[in-house]
């Protein structure tokens, strides 16, 4: 099923940590990318159904610099077929020695209406890449080509990335801290529940810059649902 627009909005104003949050709450721990971070900091969010990439190791007598020529290399072709408002998640099994793609194939990604990019390996040209003002998530900058020591194997398939599960179509979410992958299953009632979170979370942290503890508010009681509730209706939430 594709994300629709309101679940697209809820996801695009919560945090990972959030998301987290509710995920583990359904028996979810393993659900957030390790070692993947933003190309650029404080850059745009990310929200997207994933599309998949798997690279497996490099071979000298496959992988050299003449196979891009083929529009039907695997990388290539996945950057041509990426749907608009999808992510593409590369599995790069953790090994950023080589570059997974560079600020020209990721800024056609962007000019394709693509929502984001992401690899457990590295990106090369990243301050390209910054520039673009296009979510990109990696492990760290990574110089030399592909072909060094990445083969590019097949998209649309499940893939490993950042110790995550990935399934074609799960919901991407990036922000500051890092990647969550949400079960496409559950993305409706995740956000859903992030949203109601992330406005008591605005309420909370109002009380708390008044001086008020944390006891009885933080987790949240009958009371401090209570008085939520006033906070909430006093601005028309």
């Amino acid at each position: 099923m594709a994300l629709d627009e309101e679940t697209r909005a809820r996801l695009s104003g919560v945090s990972t940590a959030t998301l987290t949050t509710c995920l583990f709450k359904r028996g979810f721990r393993n659900v957030f990318l390790q070692d993947v971070h933003p190309v650029a900091p404080g850059g745009p969010r990310m929200v997207g159904e994933a599309f998949t990439l798997r690279l497996i190791p490099a071979r000298e007598d496959l992988d050299t610099m003449a196979v891009y020529a083929d529009p039907d290399h695997p990388q290539r072709k996945a950057i041509e077929t990426c749907p608009a408002g999808h992510v593409l998640v590369i599995d790069s099994r953790g090994d950023p020695r080589a570059a997974s793609a560079g600020d020209i194939l990721i800024a056609r990604l962007k000019a394709r209406g693509v929502a984001g990019i992401v690899t457990d390996g590295g990106f090369r040209d990243v301050a390209g890449i910054a520039r673009l003002g296009f979510p990109a998530y990696h492990r760290r900058p990574s110089a030399p080509p592909g072909v060094v020591f990445h083969h590019a194997a097949d998209f649309g398939l499940p893939i490993g990335c950042g110790g995550v599960a990935v399934y074609p179509g799960d919901v991407m979410v990036g922000d500051a801290e890092g990647v969550v992958c949400v079960p496409a299953h559950l993305a409706v009632e995740v956000a859903a529940e992030a949203a109601e979170m992330t406005l008591y979370e605005t309420f909370v942290e109002e009380r708390v810059r008044a001086g008020e503890p944390l006891p009885g508010l933080y987790p949240a009681s009958e009371a401090s649902r209570a008085a939520f509730a006033l906070w909430r209706a006093s601005r028309g939430l």
